[in-house]
């Protein structure tokens, strides 16, 4: 019973995890990321000291049940270890292998260093539930957006319209990579070695590992029962149970329960203590955290400029290369943002006008795979909270609707020469009919026209204006990102007075 609602539980908590980051229709509530929430790393991050100190009571009482049940990454090696046994042609056995101590404390004592030095990106990297995201997002979402898109064209030709054509283009090539790299490499690790990767790569595995060797209830071995058949360690998918000596290796065990229904003799039971009996640990030597030196870190070239139009620069166009980074709205600051993001993508994949995609080089290389904002696809919706809503790590704040009005994440820029009105002479105003809060106006210029005019206090860096812009290949307004994200002031909506026509107008 205890591993059948170990596997309830794990299904519910990946499924509805996984079908949010999917969830493009947004038939799951958006208070579901509360499930991100609950996750290690987030609440570390986030200072979540309620949720954190849940995790660590939970592992002390019932050992490593979040990283059987509650760790989407976790659940995935499940998933793919169950079915390596399913197709392979031999039965599939695991068998016992010493811990890798060096190696696991080290990957957390440099993820530790590099966190405290404020360069995420290790921990971003190795955050369990962070990389699941980050898969799920860039590798898994844009295959579930072209099977949505099949679906449309073949339910469209009998006149039903369930389903809607989405874009299912790549946000970012780079990200990409790297989930299907980290796709690819845990996946195979799980298919060969069931948990290596939690035991010996993840810092939360690790760590949580550490305290669970405390835990009060621990999968038992009753030594007077055991016949050392060895048929438990070849159902341990942790490689934890040294059936020759009688002993369990609990800063490895996972609690998946997969041994206790396999011994024939009922010498394993997931209880406390037995009585004055003492247990023999595999791993009874004092832990120590093995920090590595991390003191000096390559820095990367940024990303050189892509080459300008030749023509476009001859003929006296400016760039619209945007100097600064924007961070999304109710980030503080770039350096907060920083900080505190690790790059999990839950953002990236909730927001509804795609805003929001991972960085390259844009923060740097410690700020790999963060989200930063884009306005090729859209603009940032004047009333949208989304991503301060659905962000588990404190690195984008909440936002009401009333102060996102007033969040400044970017101030617009006006380049005249690349206005169509100043070179081709002709009437626009597009970036002015789309600017909410009327920091773009039209004032007379010449022969007629109008030309756009900025003010820069009332802007809040939506890119509204830089999105609709006609000029190119280069725009002649476009945001660029506040360091620090700043309050603007306050706008009069000056709402045109509608006029009546009672017939036709001409």
């Amino acid at each position: 019973m205890l591993r059948k609602a170990r596997i309830l539980l794990s299904v519910v908590f990946f499924g509805l995890i996984t079908f949010y980051f999917l969830d493009f229709a947004e038939i799951l509530p958006n208070s579901f990321h509360r499930l991100a929430h609950v996750q290690f790393v987030p609440a570390l991050v986030s200072l979540s000291f309620i949720t954190l100190v849940v995790l660590i009571l939970i592992t002390l009482f019932l050992g490593r049940i979040y990283c059987s049940t509650v760790c989407p990454m976790g659940v995935f090696q499940d998933i793919v270890t169950w079915i390596s046994k399913k197709t392979a042609k031999k039965k599939k056995r695991f068998r016992y292998s010493p811990a890798r101590k060096i190696l696991r404390w080290g990957v957390l004592g440099v993820t530790t260093v590099a966190f405290l030095l404020n360069f995420t990106v290790i921990l971003g990297l190795l955050d369990p539930y962070s990389a699941f995201g980050r898969m799920v997002t860039n590798v898994f979402k844009p295959v579930y957006m072209l099977g949505n898109n099949l679906l449309e064209s073949v339910f469209s030709r009998f006149n039903n319209y369930t389903f809607y054509q989405v874009d299912a283009s790549l946000l970012s090539i780079s990200s990409f990579i790297i989930g299907l790299v980290t796709f690819l490499l845990i996946g195979f690790l799980a298919w060969r070695y069931g948990r290596t990767w939690c035991n010996t790569m993840c810092p939360v595995g690790t760590l949580l590992g550490f305290v669970s060797r405390f835990s009060l209830f621990k999968v038992r071995i009753d030594t007077e029962k055991c016949n050392h058949c060895g048929l438990c360690a070849t159902k341990c998918k942790a490689s934890c149970i040294n059936s020759k000596e009688q002993a369990i290796d609990y800063s490895r065990c996972v609690d998946c329960f997969d041994c206790l229904g396999e011994c024939r003799q009922n010498a394993l039971r997931y209880t406390m203590p037995f009585g004055s009996k003492k247990q023999t640990v595999a791993d009874a030597s004092k832990r120590r955290f093995l920090v590595a030196g991390l003191t000096t870190a390559a820095t990367a070239p940024k990303v050189m400029a892509q080459a300008q139009n030749v023509v476009a620069v001859a003929a006296g166009m400016k760039s619209d290369k945007r100097e600064t980074p924007i961070t999304p709205p109710g980030s503080i600051s770039q350096d907060h943002f920083q900080a505190h993001c690790t790059s999990c993508h839950l953002c990236v994949s909730k927001c509804p006008s795609h805003v929001l995609k991972p960085a390259f080089m844009e923060y740097g290389i410690g700020g790999m795979m963060q989200p930063t904002v884009y306005f090729e696809k859209g603009f940032c919706n004047f009333d949208c909270t989304v991503c301060s809503d659905v962000c588990p790590n404190g690195a984008i704040l909440p936002l009401t609707k009333e102060q996102k009005h007033l969040t400044q994440i970017g101030k617009v820029v006006f380049i005249e020469e690349n206005c169509i009105v100043y070179r081709d002479g002709t009437s626009c105003g597009a970036c002015s009919e789309h600017c909410p809060t009327q920091a773009l106006s039209m004032i007379p210029y010449k022969d007629g026209l109008t030309i756009p005019h900025v003010n820069t206090d009332i802007c809040v860096g939506c890119g509204g204006c830089e999105y609709i812009c006609p000029a190119r290949p280069f725009r002649a307004v476009y945001i660029e990102g506040n360091v620090v994200q700043q309050e603007a002031k306050p706008f009069t909506d000056n709402h045109q007075e509608e006029i009546q026509v009672d017939d036709f107008g001409f």
